[in-house]
């Protein structure tokens, strides 16, 4: 048995030629200790029969709703509760689109829509298929969605032509499952502190200074230490948002002086802290009980008072076994300040981002980031989905804890 024993993977199989390679990848599933429940599509069944892959799976394969007119059904809830992985081999560019926009019109649409699981995609079609613009764009969705590509190789296509678009082979796809299953034990134990959002620095009950950060980036961080293992806290400041995982501990904050209080009491015990939240610099010096009535006033003026620097004040307590993570968000001058505050904060590594670069900074699904450390290295990442980009920072971290 391989490293993919006990583990509940669903097969979804679309209408391409490339189907007949499900059975292979069936097998070798199956000889990597996995569970294997295939969902085909009906297009699907003109390529494989559902008799060869039930006969390897030891399953029924599931194509319909319905698996009878007694009253009988497939649960696609279930199926999705049920699975570890999702891995849609070969998928077709008709298939991608409906995955893309949510058009739930057979059981593999409608089980894909309701998998917690990490999703891996293997296209498979023609040259000119895979080149088109829509389904490029398609692709670029289900990646910003957090799916995982698995690119198709080139070579001789069904067509006779020789391009991009043949679906990568069996043995290579089961080594990026294998390969994603052990990442997800990498930091076992390890025990991480997150901040995420924005603070809010009451004037009175109803107004505050603020900033518009979302918090999306620290939860995307929080998610995927969550994915290799970790144990992760996370003090979020005001956000509509929440990270996927169940298990991960959400502390909810609004003010600066309450991210600080929070982050105290487990700062000690942190073997990685990720300082990402967007603190607020200032607050009122004075927060008013009551609301502020507009009226006779035709101004006012409002005394503020700096508000701590959450991560240089534990950067001077930080101890060797602790490796520590800032974000510099800035508009101008960024390199420069970024390792100012890496100097300054006594942090390992900090994360620059700039709202002059379009897709990055607040408000985004994506960013485009910037890592130094305090070894003097620097490592500069493309615009990406801030999923893949808590990757990237999250590798970068492993990298040097190691």
């Amino acid at each position: 048995m391989g490293n993919l024993k006990g583990k509940h993977i669903v097969l979804g199989i679309t209408g391409s030629i490339a189907a007949y390679k499900a059975a292979v990848l069936t097998r070798l599933l199956i000889k990597e200790g996995a569970e294997v429940q295939i969902v085909i599509t009906p297009a699907g069944k003109e390529f494989i029969t559902p008799i060869t892959l039930s006969a390897l799976t030891s399953k029924p394969v599931i194509s319909e709703f319905f698996s009878g007119r007694d009253g009988t059904w497939n649960s696609h809830v279930d199926l999705g509760l049920w699975a570890d992985a999702m891995l849609i081999a070969p998928a077709t560019a008709a298939s991608i689109g409906k995955m893309a926009h949510g058009i739930a019109d057979n059981m593999l649409i409608t089980t894909y829509l309701s998998a917690k699981a990490d999703v891996f995609i293997a296209p498979a079609m023609d040259l000119d298929m895979f080149a088109h613009p829509s389904t490029q764009e398609n692709l670029e969705i289900l990646k910003r969605r957090g799916n995982i590509i698995i690119e198709p190789g080139e070579g001789e296509l069904a067509s006779h032509l020789v391009g991009k678009g043949r679906m990568e082979e069996p043995e290579v796809i089961v080594e990026r499952l294998k390969s994603h299953f052990a990442k997800k034990q990498s930091l076992q134990g390890k025990q991480i502190l997150i901040t995420a959002g924005p603070t809010y620095e009451n004037i009175d009950p109803v107004r505050f200074i603020g900033n518009h950060s979302t918090g999306l980036m620290g939860i995307c961080i929080a998610n995927e230490f969550r994915d290799r293992g970790a144990d992760v806290t996370l003090v979020l400041g005001p956000s509509s948002l929440s990270p996927k995982d169940e298990n991960i501990k959400i502390i909810r904050v609004t003010s600066a002086l309450e991210m600080l209080a929070a982050c105290k009491k487990y700062i000690s015990t942190t073997d990685i802290a990720v300082f990402s939240a967007a603190v607020a610099d200032y607050r009122p010096s004075i927060s008013f009980e009551e609301k502020m009535k507009r009226e006779p006033k035709d101004e006012i003026n409002i005394s503020l008072i700096k508000n701590p620097d959450i991560a240089a004040t534990f950067g001077k307590e930080k101890t060797d076994k602790q490796y520590f993570v800032g974000f510099s968000l800035e508009t101008s001058s960024g390199e420069e300040e970024a390792q100012r505050k890496l100097r300054n904060k006594n942090l390992d590594m900090i994360v620059l981002n700039s709202l002059k670069h379009e897709g990055a900074g607040f408000g985004h699904s994506t960013n485009l980031i910037t890592i130094f450390d305090k070894s003097g290295n620097k490592e500069v990442y493309e615009l990406k989905a801030k999923e893949h980009v808590a990757q990237d920072i999250v590798d970068y971290i492993e990298k040097v804890i190691r």
